[in-house]
């Protein structure tokens, strides 16, 4: 989807918070030096309250583009909403915004003066208190000074967490600074390059950082914008379903997995056993379980000899070793198969399939 003059597409993710809804929505009509240039996308993840009614209301009186999107509500899916929105985007640029998190007037315009080519700008929030948030009042946040509102204990935590950012964009870390997907501004087509984000993240947490790690992986930069704005959250009562420690969060296993591919196989696009690129061990005829392998995998999704894959696989019973660049090394082998030490040390997963599974098998993978 595209637009002319479309600049930048905000996605706004949202659950049954229609109050703070409301008041992000007016804070995004106030962005100053955007004028034509930006949308706006409503990503509900189900919403059962007076939500619609509040874009709806939103959408009457803006005069920028203001779309919504929702589904019913099957848990906690909030990779799925944000796909969702960037589905709908027409602009080249797409800035993921919380529903409960306020803008300063030049929030977008600080992003769009930043973007570069191959760079991913990371934001953040300063958590207003209980009691400044209560006084804010849909409809009249005309003339109120947001960004003054973010107390000095946050704006010193800010202040520290970009210097921790600067620091290992630097030093190039493999993992920091890390995104928090509430705050943060991509390009539509690096977006696409990693197939957005991973909507087999269901429950509260780690979707973001899997996208941060999946961007770098494709040689997107991540840098943070936090020198020059940050969003400003305001409070409401913890999420049910969030956890106290990062460690607790119900994805925590699957995040921590080996072999994650750069480019997702649940994302903005499900990718079938056609569209990855596998690298398969030769000669498949030998076994059952080989040839189950080639009659399940196209032949032209498999790489020549040597060639870089995604995922490679190695059968047991069987001779072949792992030789190809992979982002994934994948063992099949028969339930009473041998399978060296060796060998499940470099895999990075390791399934024991009957050759009548192997299809099932190859489309979880990944």
């Amino acid at each position: 989807m595209r637009s002319h003059g479309i600049d930048c597409s905000l996605i706004v993710n949202t659950f049954e918070k229609p109050r703070h809804l409301a008041l992000v929505l007016e804070s995004i009509a106030a962005q100053a030096g955007v004028d034509g240039r930006i949308e706006v996308i409503v990503a509900d993840d189900g919403s059962r309250d007076e939500t619609a009614d509040v874009v709806a209301a939103f959408a009457a009186s803006a005069r920028l583009p203001v779309h919504f999107t929702s589904e019913p509500h099957a848990g906690f899916r909030l990779a799925r909403v944000r796909n969702q929105g960037a589905r709908l985007a027409a602009g080249d640029y797409l800035l993921f915004l919380d529903g409960d998190c306020i803008l300063p007037r030049d929030h977008v315009a600080a992003y769009l003066a930043r973007r570069r080519p191959g760079v991913a700008h990371l934001g953040y929030c300063a958590r207003l208190p209980e009691a400044a948030s209560a006084v804010l009042v849909p409809g009249r946040l005309a003339g109120v000074d947001l960004a003054a509102l973010a107390p000095a204990g946050e704006r010193r935590l800010l202040r520290r967490r970009f210097r921790k950012a600067w620091w290992h964009t630097l030093l190039r870390h493999p993992s920091k600074p890390r995104l928090a997907g509430g705050n943060f501004g991509v390009w539509r087509r690096d977006f696409e390059l990693v197939n957005g984000f991973d909507e087999r993240f269901v429950g509260w947490g780690q979707e973001d950082d899997d996208l941060g790690l999946r961007l770098r992986a494709a040689g997107v930069r991540l840098e943070s914008i936090l020198d020059r704005t940050c969003s400003l959250h305001v409070w409401h009562p913890t999420d049910p379903t969030a956890t106290a420690r990062w460690r607790d969060g119900p994805n925590v296993a699957y995040f921590m997995r080996r072999g994650r591919l750069t480019r997702c196989r649940q994302g903005l696009a499900a990718r079938g056993i056609e569209t990855v690129r596998w690298g398969v061990p030769a000669p498949l005829d030998d076994t059952p379980l080989g040839r189950a392998v080639g009659a399940a995998i196209p032949v032209a999704a498999c790489v020549g000899a040597g060639e870089t894959c995604e995922i490679e696989i190695v059968t047991r019973p069987g001779p072949a070793r792992f030789t190809r660049r992979a982002e994934c090394r994948l063992v099949l082998a028969m339930p009473e198969a041998a399978i060296e030490p060796g060998l499940s040390r470099r895999a990075d997963r390791v399934e024991r399939v009957d050759p009548a599974d192997v299809a099932t098998v190859l489309a979880a993978v990944g």
